[in-house]
């Protein structure tokens, strides 16, 4: 069992979201963080550096966004559904952005096909939450 889902299982009050797909989703943006920090700092140690420009912006953006995504999902108490849904949805947008461009990047550097699977299984983790929120 994760810690994640260990914490979401012992929230007293009622959640607000169906516990698997918002511990999958929790999950999946902590990892799509993690995944898209170490690709930026990757990139910036490649030879032709310049060119991953735009791949080292969106990972930061996407990291930004997947670890203040998974803050505001593991806050239970009294949510604001607008906000959450449009806090998910910004993660889906960010992570379906950043995995196009380590997927164009995928074939030169290891790392961006690791991240571009990171932010393709964020992304629909999102997707899958989204689905549930009212």
């Amino acid at each position: 069992m994760s810690v994640t889902r260990e914490m979401i299982e012992t929230f007293p009050g009622q959640e607000f979201a169906p516990s698997a797909q918002l511990v999958a989703c929790i999950d999946a943006c902590l990892s799509c963080a993690q995944s898209c920090t170490s690709c930026a700092d990757a990139c910036l140690s490649e030879e032709h550096v310049g060119e991953l420009r735009r791949c080292i912006r969106l990972n930061a953006d996407c990291a930004d966004v997947c670890a203040l995504t998974a803050a505001v999902l593991s806050r239970q108490t009294s949510p604001d559904p607008m906000l959450v849904r449009a806090v998910v949805q910004t993660c889906a947008t960010a992570c379906a952005a950043c995995g196009a461009e380590c997927e164009q990047h995928a074939q030169m550097h290891e790392h961006c096909a690791v991240c571009a699977r990171a932010c393709h299984e964020c992304e629909q983790a999102c997707r899958a939450l989204l689905a549930t929120l009212g």
